[in-house]
Parts: C-alpha cells; sequence; structure tokens
C-alpha cells in the first residue's frame, strides 16, 4: 500500500475541515501483516484504526500468492492431459482457454476475498479507513479526511513490484505480477527477466497454457536457493519448454505492443509481450516517515523487536526489507501483539521460517541451506539425504523426481531443504522441528501412515541412526553378546 503524498500547505488548509481521531493503534496497510495484527488487537479489546488506500486483502490476495497458484493449477491441469501415457491414458492436446483460466484466478480471489473485506474488520470492531495516509508528526497520520493520532503506530504497507531502469522499458507495453492476471488475450511468446520464484512459476504456468516462454536472467535461475535442488527444478522447467537464458543482464528494450526485444549482453530475445519480475521494493515512498523520526533507507529499519527508531512505531511484513512472504508478514502482526498490546517483550525469529516455490516439482526450504550450514559449522555438520525415488507413493504415482536433505548439527536440524511432489505441504513438518529446537529422533520415532509422501521424512530422520547402529561394531558386539546369554 502506498500513502497519501500531499504537501504541507494543503494539509494546513484542510485542517479547518479535518476530522480528528484519537486511538490506540493504528494500522497503516490492510495486507497479511495489518490485518493479522487488526484481528487480534481488536477482538482483545484494543481501539484500532485500520488504513487501506488500495485493496482490502493486499498483494498476496490480489496480485500474488492466491492468483498465481490459481494460474499454476489451470496449467497443471492442461499439463495432466498431455501427460497421461505412463499411467496408460491416452494423451490429448488440450484447449486451452486462457480467458477462462484468468476468470479461475478471480473466481479463487473474489472466493477468499470476504476474509479480508471491511465488512468483517469493522464487524471485529476495527474502524477501516478507505485511504493513503502520510505522518505529520511522530504519532499523527493524516488520511483523507481524518487527522489519527495514536498511541502505537504499525506500518505495514508491503511491497510492489521491483521495476528496474532499463532503457528503453517505458517505451514499451510491460506487465507485472500487479498486472499480469487481468491479462485475457493469450501471450504467443511471453519474454520473462528476472529467474525467482515469481518468474519461474509464471514461465511453467503459461507454457502450460500452450504459450512460448523465454527467461532470461542476469544470473543464475533460481540463484537463492540449494543449487543441486533448484537444478532438478530448472531441468523438469526446461524439458516442458520453458527457455531459460542465464548470464544474461537485460542492457536495453525496444519494440512495440506484439514485437518486444530485450538487448543482452549475451544477444536479443524477441517476444510478444514482457513481463517484469526481478524483485520488490518497500512501500515506503509516500509515508513521510522523516516527519515521524523512523530511519528507513529502502527499507525501513527494525530491530528484532519490529520496532522502529520512534518507539511508538512498529514496522511488519516485506516494508521491513526482509524474508518477503505472506506467511512472514502474518508471523510479524502477531508478533508485535505482545508489546502492544500487554508490553510484554517479543522477538521476531527468523530461522523457523520456512518458504516454498509452487513450480513442479515444488521446492521448499527452512532454515539453513547445506551451503550455509557448512559455512557455519563446518565439520560438526551432518547431512541427511533421502531420494523420492526411494518413497512407494512417489513410485505409485510417478512423481520420484525429488529429494530431501536434512542439515543436522549435534542431533539438532537446522535446516531442511526438499524438492520434489508437494515439497511445500511436506516443509511444514521441519518448520515445527526448527521452530521448537526438537532433535532429530522426534522426526525418526513418529510413524507416517503408509503409503504417503510424509515417510520420505520420516526415512531421512532414519538415515542419522544408520552408522551409529548398523554400522558401529560396538551396537554389534553388544547384540552379539546379549544373544548369546539372554535366557
Amino acid at each position: 500500500m502506498n500513502s497519501l503524498n500531499t504537501p504541507d500547505t494543503m494539509l494546513r488548509a484542510k485542517d479547518s475541515t479535518m476530522e480528528d481521531i484519537k486511538t490506540d493503534v493504528l494500522v497503516i496497510g490492510a495486507g497479511s501483516a495489518g490485518l493479522s495484527f487488526a484481528a487480534g488487537a481488536s477482538q482483545m479489546g484494543a481501539d484500532v484504526t485500520l488504513l487501506e488506500g488500495h485493496k482490502m486483502g493486499g498483494d498476496c490476495l490480489n496480485f500474488g500468492c492466491v492468483p498465481s497458484k490459481a494460474l499454476i493449477a489451470a496449467g497443471k491441469q492442461a499439463h495432466a492431459m498431455r501427460t497421461g501415457r505412463k499411467y496408460g491414458v491416452k494423451p490429448v492436446t488440450p484447449k486451452v482457454d486462457y480467458a477462462d483460466a484468468k476468470r479461475h484466478v478471480h473466481h479463487a480471489i473474489d472466493t477468499i476475498a470476504p476474509v479480508d473485506s471491511q465488512e468483517r474488520f469493522e464487524g471485529f470492531g476495527v474502524r477501516v479507513i478507505r485511504e493513503y495516509g502520510a505522518f505529520v508528526d511522530r504519532d499523527t497520520v493524516v488520511a483523507g479526511q481524518y487527522r489519527i493520532t495514536a498511541r502505537r503506530i504499525v506500518i505495514a504497507t508491503g511491497s510492489s513490484p521491483l521495476v528496474p531502469p532499463i532503457p528503453g522499458l517505458d517505451t514499451v507495453p510491460y506487465y507485472t505480477n500487479e498486472t499480469i492476471f487481468d491479462l485475457m488475450e493469450q501471450p504467443k511468446h511471453l519474454l520473462i527477466v528476472g529467474g525467482g520464484p515469481i518468474g519461474m512459476e509464471m514461465a511453467q504456468a503459461h507454457v502450460r497454457l500452450g504459450c512460448k516462454v523465454t527467461v532470461i536472467e542476469a544470473g543464475k535461475a533460481m540463484g537463492k536457493d540449494d543449487p543441486e535442488l533448484a537444478e532438478i527444478v530448472l531441468r523438469n522447467l526446461r524439458a516442458e519448454g520453458v527457455e531459460i537464458v542465464e548470464g544474461a543482464k537485460a542492457d536495453r528494450i525496444a519494440g512495440k505492443a506484439g514485437a518486444i526485444t530485450v538487448h543482452t549482453d549475451t544477444g536479443d530475445h524477441t517476444g510478444t509481450h514482457l513481463l517484469m519480475a526481478v524483485g520488490r521494493k518497500a512501500n515506503i515512498d509516500r509515508l513521510d516517515l522523516g516527519k515521524a523520526g523512523v530511519r528507513h533507507d529502502r527499507a525501513i529499519k527494525v530491530g528484532a523487536d519490529l520496532r522502529t527508531s520512534n518507539r511508538k512505531v512498529y514496522a511488519v511484513g516485506d516494508v521491513t526489507g526482509g524474508l518477503q512472504f505472506t506467511h512472514v508478514a502474518g508471523y510479524h502482526g502477531a508478533t508485535v501483539i505482545r508489546p502492544i498490546l500487554f508490553g510484554l517483550p517479543a522477538k521476531a525469529r527468523t530461522d523457523h521460517i520456512p518458504w516454498a516455490t509452487y513450480t513442479d516439482p515444488e521446492l521448499a526450504q527452512v532454515g539453513l541451506t547445506e551451503a550455509q550450514a557448512r559455512a557455519k559449522h563446518g565439520s560438526a555438520l551432518e547431512v541427511l539425504r533421502f531420494e523420492y525415488d526411494e518413497n512407494d507413493r512417489a513410485i505409485a504415482e510417478g512423481k520420484t523426481d525429488g529429494l530431501i536433505k536434512v542439515m543436522v548439527v549435534k542431533g539438532r536440524p537446522i535446516g531442511a531443504s526438499i524438492v520434489g511432489s508437494q515439497a511445500g505441504e511436506l516443509i511444514g513438518l521441519w518448520a515445527l522441528v526448527i521452530a521448537n529446537r526438537l532433535k532429530i529422533g522426534a522426526v525418526a520415532a513418529m510413524v507416517a501412515p503408509y503409503p504417503t509422501l510424509g515417510e520420505i521424512s520420516k526415512r531421512a530422520a532414519g538415515q542419522y541412526y544408520v552408522p551409529r547402529l548398523f554400522q558401529s561394531d560396538l551396537v554389534k558386539t553388544v547384540v552379539g553378546l546379549v544373544q548369546r546369554y539372554l535366557p
């Protein structure tokens, strides 16, 4: 969410007509972070005022998680029709109605929207004002005709697509995640600049829906993920027809609608449509943070307690510039309830935060990757592995391309990486283990139903005991003695 950018002279001119509001807590932004806090705080008895000048639900509901997963689901249906031969089902070429696929996307948004609606939050007792806001001093924000003074303020304005200053970009039509889901005409050839999670998810969804797709990445595609696992995803995407061009920096963009060329230092690529997916930027430009004494650069600076340099002001979610995931924003929103409502200390952790990329196969992570764990713990690290092709459910479903790695130090998991079917679901167990600092034995002792992919986690945990039990001369000696002398 952005904020009102009104000159001081205009604010002074409106003083006589403004309505003054005093509130316990002012929340700026009705995305995941803001809504999580507002719902909890209001139901616990706080007087909460919520500002939102754009769409309730923020980026996740309207432009991110929900629409992207709905489009991925449409692509998955088309892909299943083409790939049934190994199951004894004759493959057919699906007739894709791209506009209908987008209507499915909007149906998903519309179905979920009431959960984040103004009416629902007003039902909780939240005062909802549909305006942008800007600080005028350390505890006062002006939004439209309202001047709001609050004991505490929570900034939850989120992030928006980063559009880099590439020469020529402003001369051609292009899409971001905020606009691509409104495109109803099927792209013949979609160019995607950016090979991160958004770029790769949209690439696979579109190629499955019948588009030609080229991904242009300046570095390594999926470069922030474990390279061994990322390569499995990239191999599958290439096999489906996605062209992935790595090490190619976009130097210039030219052309017109229907014929757009991205000029890179390694060659040129021409397509009919262009999607920019190079990252995110914190929405702080219009907040006038200087008047509130809130330190920031490209994002708002916070401590582990999510408090800003102004002790009355907290910042949560994407606007802090950390891990930019909806579930992190929700976690932040819940975390600051403790200090704001009860005056008790609370800190946000990052070591237990999971995330997933919803390609097929999925890639999920929690805690440290293998490379990070080796750099931090050296020879104390043990890496447990288990392949999907040894799991009976994966074999039965023909989804054997994948593996799990669990990073363990002194019997305690510190990270898990999974690539394969339902990796995003499987990572939840490891997030629980790491969040509660459980030992590997807790997972090894679990009994998973057979046959499920969940057995992959149990079998990986069991690898910890292989050298300790099955390859130990001492254990074999003890067993031998017991068997010899046990009555």
